[in-house]
């Protein structure tokens, strides 16, 4: 054992004063990350410092777009790569993610969210990178994006993004925020479950491989490059099942539309949420992220204050759960609340068109409080 993993045992150990940087990067590392890769950036720093002392296999970047191009190889050779940015590192690195996605190359992309746009604060928090998420991708596919909602979550929600990454061979962004990461907190960590290992589905048959045959989820087997069975092709470029190159053949356009089909179809396998229901409720928040907690306070202030209110808690982010729309439409009200002031959940989940039932709670430059969503549930937003 390191020095490295025998004081991130200690500190899981028990009541400790510990910041959300350190459960994540511990429970990526359980989990069978094994590499990482990153440029430092604030409020990513924490994270890239315990990564580099954590992880078997660290490298320091000379920038972002590197940092995504090492990772692919790394995801190409049979290691599990992370790495931890902010927008303006992570705009650097869409084309690679894009990369990634169509070479179907496992990673996690750890994004800690600041206030924007462009370099913004970087010491200030926000929810501002939902839609970047959406579209990350060019042709809109979706990426798959997980989000942190209170420190339990660094850790749980942190160990299912690499098992997605492996079990449906893509990238997958754990989104997170600068208060999220840098904030400490008095934390009993022996509370946490245990975190198992994931492993890649290795081919095992004797024909030969071929890098992008869909098994019945619509996920292909993998094999690292260099295995010493199989040749194995990897292209970015539209490819048929077996990695060529192609144009406009049936099979090379049907693997592309496979890409999106296979996360969709997958996506009830990961579908994270916190659900509490009232009886008679005909109102529902809607939250995720830093912007949770308020949300909870605010459930507790309605219910005590004799109104009837339930939450729902997204952690599954992109693409949406088909789970979401059912409980959503038990209700006649939708009061969602994040920390941006354009609304990012609320075009994810219904678009641009204004809608009576649907109302907003926003801020910039501070936390929503729990005020401020009761009052809009009680009617006084």
């Amino acid at each position: 054992m390191t020095e490295a993993q025998r004081t991130a045992e200690t500190r899981t150990a028990g009541k400790v004063l510990i910041d959300g940087s350190m459960l994540i990067i511990e429970a990526l590392a359980r989990a069978g990350a094994d590499v990482f890769v990153g440029y430092p950036i604030t409020p990513a720093n924490l994270l890239y410092s315990y990564g580099a002392r954590r992880f078997p296999i660290s490298l320091a970047a000379p920038d972002e777009i590197s940092t995504l191009q090492w990772m692919s190889g790394y995801s190409a050779a049979g290691r599990i790569p992370v790495t931890a940015t902010s927008f303006p590192g992570y705009a650097l690195m869409v084309e690679s993610i894009n990369m990634a996605y169509m070479m179907e190359l496992p990673m996690v992309i750890v994004l800690a969210q600041r206030l924007g746009p462009a370099t913004g604060t970087a010491t200030m928090g926000a929810q501002g990178d939902l839609l970047l998420m959406q579209g990350t991708l060019s042709g809109g596919y979706p990426l798959p994006t997980l989000c942190i909602s209170g420190m339990e979550d660094c850790w749980t929600i942190s160990a299912e993004a690499v098992r997605m990454a492996v079990r449906l061979r893509t990238p997958v962004v754990l989104l997170t925020s600068k208060d999220g990461v840098m904030t400490l907190r008095s934390f009993d960590a022996s509370s946490l479950p245990p975190i198992e290992p994931v492993a890649h589905d290795l081919y095992a048959g004797e024909a030969p491989y071929r890098s992008y045959e869909p098994k019945d989820d619509l996920v292909p087997w993998y094999l690292p490059v260099g295995n010493g069975r199989h040749q194995v092709r990897l292209t970015a470029s539209t490819h048929d099942r077996g990695g060529i190159l192609q144009n406009a053949t049936p099979e090379a356009l049907g693997n592309t539309r496979r890409l999106p089909e296979k996360i969709e179809r997958n996506i009830g396998e990961f579908a994270f949420y916190e659900l509490d229901e009232q009886e008679d409720a005909k109102t529902l928040i809607v939250s995720y992220g830093i912007t949770a907690p308020a949300a909870r306070e605010a459930k507790d202030l309605v219910r005590e204050r004799g109104g009837a209110v339930s939450l729902l808690v997204m952690k599954t982010l992109l693409p949406v759960p088909p789970a979401y729309w059912t409980i959503i439409e038990r209700y006649r009200r939708i009061v969602i609340a994040e920390e941006n002031l354009q609304g990012s959940l609320r075009a994810v989940l219904f678009g641009q068109a204004p809608r009576e039932d649907v109302a907003q709670v926003n801020a910039i430059g501070r936390f929503v409080t729990p005020e401020e969503i009761a009052g809009e549930v009680l009617g006084r937003g």
